[in-house]
């Protein structure tokens, strides 16, 4: 159809709106302003929900331990997403400060801060072949370790940590060096140690105690579970409770200890060091570790 000019107003008449529309006009602007407040305020406040945080309260509501049901609270977490090792959680080396000496005798090792780097949303510990002083002669290798000693101890809980073991060249399913996720209390053994994912030639899970510091006593060896659980990522997790130790690799219950469980306080451990098929350079990786309790 045709559109029909609108007729010329008379002379004088006023061509705006109308006064006599001006408050329905007002009415709709004003709601339309309402609407658009209340629709921002709503965004806002989804997002500060959802947005993650890095407050254990927060990550807890949605992150639990995998393989066990039950309450917990998250008491401990780091997923090593920024650029650089946060030292209000961590320190590295082994009782010391700067390079330090190893862990073990058997280690051919210093540790030295300079091979523990976090970025890609990992820690890196990276061993390589270079001696150094530490305090201990005939060390041909350097690198990395962190503990939160004097940070963060705990007493029963659930550690769980996703990690990248590297393989020994040859041989798949096999760790290359000596990587380890553990907790270890201050005197050793009668304090306890938690070693909840060892590689020497396998990956294996331990408590050593008073009773069996060796980890081969009576009930302190849960063995090495079939399986490969090198050159790729794996979750290993170790519910600590009174009296008994049950340990998870990748969310199954692998066996558990009972003799010699400790109630000392413990801190966490990640090393890696040089020892049985050495591989260097390699680096371990870390996606996360966190430690809950129950309420």
């Amino acid at each position: 159809m045709a559109r029909v000019a609108p007729p010329s107003p008379s002379r004088g008449q006023h061509q705006g709106r109308r006064r006599r529309d001006r408050p329905s006009w007002l009415t709709t602007k004003i709601v339309m302003r309402i609407v658009l407040v209340g629709v921002l305020i709503g965004v806002v406040v989804t997002v500060a929900f959802l947005w993650p945080v890095s407050s254990p309260e927060r990550s807890a509501v949605v992150v639990k331990p995998t393989g066990v049901g039950g309450n917990w609270k998250l008491k401990f977490d780091d997923e090593f997403n920024g650029t650089s090792l946060n030292r209000a959680k961590w320190s590295t080396g082994w009782y010391g400060s700067g390079i330090t000496a190893p862990v073990d005798s058997a280690e051919r090792d210093c540790y030295d801060p300079a091979q523990v780097a976090v970025g890609s949303g990992a820690l890196a510990l990276t061993l390589i072949k270079k001696s150094e002083d530490c305090g201990v002669s005939g060390q041909a290798y350097t690198t990395g370790l962190v503990s939160t000693r004097g940070k963060f101890s705990f007493t029963y809980g659930f550690i769980q940590a996703r990690a990248w073991l590297p393989a020994a060249p040859g041989q798949p399913g096999q760790p290359a060096n000596w990587p380890d996720v553990w907790a270890d209390g201050q005197t050793w053994p009668d304090d306890g140690e938690i070693d909840i994912a060892e590689g020497l030639g396998e990956v294996c899970a331990h408590f050593h105690g008073p009773g069996a510091p060796d980890g081969l006593g009576a009930g302190g060896r849960t063995g090495c579970p079939a399986g490969n659980y090198a050159g790729g990522w794996h979750t290993f997790a170790a519910d600590w409770e009174p009296g008994i130790v049950t340990y998870y690799y990748d969310g199954t219950d692998i066996g558990s200890v009972t003799s010699g469980i400790t109630s000392a306080p413990m801190f966490l451990i990640l090393s890696y060091a040089s020892g049985h098929t050495i591989q260097a350079p390699d680096t371990m990786k870390v996606d996360y570790i966190r430690v809950w309790q129950h309420p």
